[in-house]
């Protein structure tokens, strides 16, 4: 069985088939820049242009960054234009793609859910963290395998600052830290969050997961178990599918 997933984030929009099978891509992801300002029309736009890339006439899942409740209305928009916040974007995209179904899923949960089940996290039981680092830093949180959504703990005060503008992936790009020094604030982080809700793995997603070696040898005195997504970067589109398989 296949459905189609896009993943939306601050700098790209990105999407595929998924084989929920195998919970892995069925053909080459397509992508497009994210617009900017990234308003709700403009946005829209853009996942048509991924979805008609394939010729897709069927359900599709979408990644949001941002809470997403009831599964359709946009709460917060920290890294995308702030005319998303209480927007349906269940009927924006359905509109959109001319009629076809849409779910839609905080992006860090997608991930978070692929992970637990086909990835990193499969079979951990325990709380279980994903932490997402890209434009912001997005967060999925599992006790026994469920999912507590919308948890949103880029957000959390660090030093005085949202964690995210220290020690997302665009941080480190902006600062132009070495991974040395950037891995020193996500350890940073990583042990608040730790202090916080002592899970016993955390799973390490976003582009940066592809790229594991070169910063997580540097994180130190973090008692949870640390290793990167194993998807990586295309959790969130796998996630958003299997969202929407269950719709």
């Amino acid at each position: 069985m296949q459905i189609f997933g896009v993943d939306i984030g601050g700098s790209g929009i990105k999407g595929a088939p998924v084989d929920l099978a195998r919970g892995d891509l069925a053909q080459e992801r397509h992508k497009v820049l994210t617009p900017h300002p990234a308003t709700p029309d403009a946005v829209a736009d853009g996942v048509k242009e991924v979805v008609d890339h394939f010729g897709w006439t069927g359900p599709v899942g979408l990644t949001f960054p941002g809470v997403v409740t009831g599964g359709a209305t946009i709460r917060t928009a920290a890294n995308v234009d702030k005319g998303w916040i209480d927007t349906d974007a269940r009927a924006l995209f359905g509109e959109r793609l001319g009629g076809l179904p849409v779910t839609v899923v905080n992006d860090a949960d997608a991930a978070g859910v692929a992970e637990m089940e086909f990835g990193a996290g499969h079979g951990r039981k325990g709380t279980v963290i994903l932490l997402t680092f890209g434009t912001g830093i997005g967060s999925a949180l599992f006790v026994d395998g469920v999912l507590v959504p919308n948890t949103e703990l880029g957000h959390l005060e660090l030093h005085g600052h949202d964690a995210e503008k220290r020690a997302s992936s665009k941080a480190k790009d902006d600062g132009e830290l070495t991974w040395e020094h950037w891995a020193h604030r996500v350890q940073k982080y990583l042990a608040h969050v730790e202090m916080l809700f002592s899970p016993e793995l955390f799973i390490i997603g976003g582009g940066v997961s592809r790229k594991s070696e070169k910063f997580l040898h540097y994180i130190e005195g973090i008692k949870a178990e640390i290793v990167p997504a194993e998807l990586q970067n295309n959790a969130g589109i796998v996630g958003a599918a299997m969202r929407a398989a269950k719709q």
